[in-house]
């Protein structure tokens, strides 16, 4: 499957699974080139073709395709700029994830088993106007050591090796956010303890070398 053809899966599973509506969210992945793969401006992600996808350079410029680029490429090319492991991005507005940032809360604390080993702690970063140099701003103190982030009123942004790996990474926190929404409805969630987290650290090392995105 080419890096366009991901990009086009991925847009729809997005829409099908409502992380966007309408003409929201926008994904990107690092080409071979070193450029950069992304969704266009005004186009609904469910509909969304390969000729959708527009190639633009760390500075912004177009290079091949027709259409408006994005105006949060900004967030995009930073990510890539400020992580070399990281090949692919994906911005939605996933519902259970984005109400928590209405309150301006974070996923900091540990509940989930898998939440802790592939994802890590989702810092929720500072109200920043979309598409101004604000949001590059407002993610710069936690691009380095996560995976994903909570922007306050405005959604998430995961990133990851490839465009299946930052989706999935999506699809997680908005599982684990809806989760955690229900538990709450139900009593007080409980979290894991240190005794729990240290185990589940030594076993992700030991077996799946993972060693980064639980330090933070």
């Amino acid at each position: 499957m080419s890096i366009k053809d991901e990009i086009v899966k991925v847009a729809h599973l997005v829409y099908q699974n409502k992380f966007v509506s309408a003409f929201d969210g926008n994904i990107s992945a690092l080409t071979e080139n070193n450029t950069i793969l992304i969704t266009r401006s005004g186009v609904c992600k469910g509909e969304i073709k390969p000729e959708d996808i527009l190639e633009i350079d760390f500075d912004g410029n177009l290079i091949s395709g027709n259409g408006k680029i994005s105006t949060e490429n900004k967030l995009h090319r930073f990510i890539y700029s400020k992580r070399e492991d990281v090949k692919a991005v994906v911005h939605c507005h996933p519902i259970y994830s984005t109400a928590f940032t209405l309150i301006g809360e974070g996923f900091t604390d540990n509940y989930f088993p898998e939440v802790l080993l592939t994802i890590g702690k989702v810092p929720l970063c500072n109200y920043a106007t979309p598409s101004t140099d604000e949001i590059t701003d407002s993610i710069k103190n936690f691009v380095n050591d996560h995976n994903a982030l909570l922007l306050q009123n405005h959604g998430a942004v995961t990133f990851g090796t490839s465009v299946l790996d930052a989706y999935y990474k999506m699809e997680k926190l908005e599982h684990s956010a809806k989760t955690l929404f229900l538990a709450r409805l139900l009593g007080e969630p409980r979290k894991l303890n240190e005794q729990e987290i240290q185990k589940l650290i030594s076993i992700a090392e030991s077996t799946y070398g993972i060693k980064k995105v639980y330090n933070s």
